[in-house]
């Protein structure tokens, strides 16, 4: 059995093509690109999210979906914990990873441009679990890397 190359190999999905009929959580928007949906994806999902400056997202998680975010513009700032108990900063270039289950919030940190990030998950499953909690007033600043653990 042979591949048809033209029609199995490589996909582009322009930037208008996009798609916004995707899970969203309040104060932020999500558009899909990589998916079983648009391309045949059958283990990987990527878009875009884009937030607001001095906006942040309501708590959520994605279940048992790993996902990385890659800052394009804007300063991130990320809590996550059962109170949001934690927090960390990233700008552009910098990539962040939310592990499975984690109750997490992302905040446009800046104060006149927009967070633009790609989103990555390790699934097809379009999981999101908006999440009811009362965030601690000051959060633990937490920098983390692959030498400071």
């Amino acid at each position: 059995m042979s591949t048809d190359w033209r029609t199995d190999g490589v996909r582009v999905v322009r930037a208008d093509e996009l798609n916004t009929d995707t899970a969203q959580t309040i104060g932020m928007n999500r558009a899909e690109a990589i998916s079983a949906a648009t391309v045949g994806a059958s283990k990987i999902w990527a878009g875009t999210v884009t937030i607001s400056p001095n906006t942040k997202t309501g708590a959520h998680h994605h279940g048992d979906v790993e996902s990385v975010i890659y800052v394009i513009t804007g300063l991130a700032r990320m809590r996550w914990g059962e109170k949001l108990e934690f927090t960390a900063e990233a700008g552009p270039g910098d990539f962040i990873y939310v592990p499975p289950y984690v109750p997490h919030q992302e905040i446009n940190a800046g104060d006149d441009t927009p967070l633009d990030c790609v989103l990555m998950r390790s699934g097809q499953e379009a999981v999101v679990v908006n999440l009811d909690i009362e965030p601690v007033e000051t959060p633990e600043n937490v920098w983390r890397d692959g030498m400071h653990g």
